[in-house]
């Protein structure tokens, strides 16, 4: 139990640097294990095998959206129950969780496995991709458990203050997948459904694994499982449907935006492309600082420790600001660089080095709504929290993005984007500050 934290007490900055360090290289590994997957299918199979992974890659990620916002739930309930010391609580939501997590998993699995082919149809699926990309879906549908599973667990962990254990799950993941992607694409002669086959197992390994270090150790109250209280179901949907939703509404806005970079040509796609790539690494950091924060505010939240709840907020944007804008400063010197590790035509090499530079200065901006919003989370107002990205995204990013390209040209892409971080994150604050999250009740007094 020394890895996990009480966050109800002891410096906050230093805990917030040590537990987010470990968030941040998790989701480091998670990236570089689609980019090694990408990696070997490409140049073992060639263009169209890795069309197909892309494309069944994209209902996987919204299966995974799902997945994300129960997961946020999770992070939300079990961290207010640990800061309240509630032992009885936490162990019937864990078994809650686990319940309703494995009925999904069951569900979902059968459902995209018995579909796989209309779902890739529904995508526009090219004919001669359509046989690789359903084996490769179906294996995967077999797998989701695994995918549920491992996730889940690093999420629990982290609901009690230990993000170092989920770091190792992962690590075993990436490794497995770097080692037997090669070897059942080639070795064993399995083509695409190698590469299936390899996730499925690697996932598979990292589940079993943590679920067995986990019980052994005992980091977590998990017990067999009983059906839980409509109580326990209800929270656990009134919170983690609206936390699943905010994934649908974040890759809508995406899509949208998409089609006004489209409008430009193929140089501009390109470019745009590369950087978004680069994009997803560099707000790593804010993305790992807002899981840590909602961790840490929801164990405060649970004992109604406010002045303790500001202090976690007011460090956290703190740090996201020197964090991001150290990144922002190397990006501007070495955004042409980046965009050629993805890249040589000239023409989307100059458009995504504009782009980035522009952008950089925007980051720190773009890391406050990840904390601001993580603070209120913690305290279960998810439907507020998807509010938010609501107007982040259709009230302000894709209209300003349209706006500006309109009048700039392609430079009007960046400037749209960058200032739709800026004034969501005035929007963030001003919720946080003036909102009535706080009021917020979980748990009845009765079954607390």
């Amino acid at each position: 139990m020394k890895k996990q934290h009480d966050f109800t007490q002891g410096s906050i900055l230093k805990q917030l640097i040590i537990f987010s360090g470990p968030i941040m290289l998790t989701n480091l590994l998670q990236t570089s294990y689609q980019f090694a997957d990408s990696l070997w299918v490409g140049n073992l199979l060639g263009a169209s095998a890795l069309g197909s992974v892309a494309i069944s890659s994209a209902i996987i990620f919204t299966v995974l959206s799902f997945i994300i916002g129960l997961n946020n739930a999770a992070l939300t309930i079990l961290s207010q129950q640990k800061g309240r010391s509630n032992e009885a609580g936490l162990k019937r939501y864990l078994n809650a969780f686990v319940v309703i997590l494995a009925g999904l998993s069951i569900f979902l699995g059968a459902v995209g496995f018995a579909f796989s082919e209309q779902l890739l149809s529904l995508l526009g699926t090219p004919e001669g991709m359509m046989s690789s990309a359903k084996s490769y879906l179906q294996i995967n549908f077999l797998g989701i458990l695994f995918l549920f599973g491992y996730n889940f667990i690093s999420t629990v962990l982290r609901s009690l203050g230990d993000s170092k254990t989920p770091l190792r799950f992962v690590m075993i993941a990436v490794a497995l997948n770097i080692i037997l992607d090669p070897l059942f694409i080639a070795g064993f002669n399995l083509g695409i459904e190698g590469a299936a086959f390899a996730t499925v197992v690697s996932q598979g390994s990292a589940f079993l694994y943590g679920l067995i270090y986990v019980l052994y150790k005992k980091l977590a109250p998990f017990m067999l499982p009983k059906l839980p209280s409509k109580q326990e179901v209800g929270l656990i949907l009134n919170l983690g449907i609206p936390s699943g939703l905010q994934m649908a509404v974040i890759s809508a806005g995406s899509a949208a935006i998409m089609s006004v970079v489209t409008t430009f040509g193929e140089g501009v796609v390109g470019g745009f492309s590369a950087a978004q790539r680069l994009d997803s690494l560099l707000m790593l950091p804010a993305h790992a600082l807002g899981t840590a924060v909602n961790s840490m505010a929801g164990q405060n939240i649970g004992i109604k420790d406010w002045s303790r709840v500001n202090r976690i907020a007011k460090y956290g944007v703190l740090y996201n600001f020197a964090i991001m804008v150290a990144i922002g400063l190397f990006v501007l010197g070495f955004a042409h660089f980046g965009i050629q590790l993805f890249i040589q035509d000239e023409e989307a090499v100059a458009f995504g080095t504009k782009y980035l530079q522009i952008i950089a200065l925007c980051y720190p901006f773009l890391g406050i709504n990840f904390i601001l919003n993580g603070i209120v989370r913690a305290a279960g107002a998810m439907y507020q929290v998807l509010a938010l990205n609501i107007i982040s995204f259709w009230v302000l990013r894709y209209p300003l993005t349209a706006l500006f390209s309109g009048w700039f040209g392609d430079t009007g892409i960046a400037i749209g984007m960058g200032s739709s971080f800026l004034i969501s994150s005035m929007f963030a604050f001003f919720y946080y500050r003036f909102g009535k999250w706080r009021n917020k009740e979980l748990f009845t007094k009765k079954r607390s």
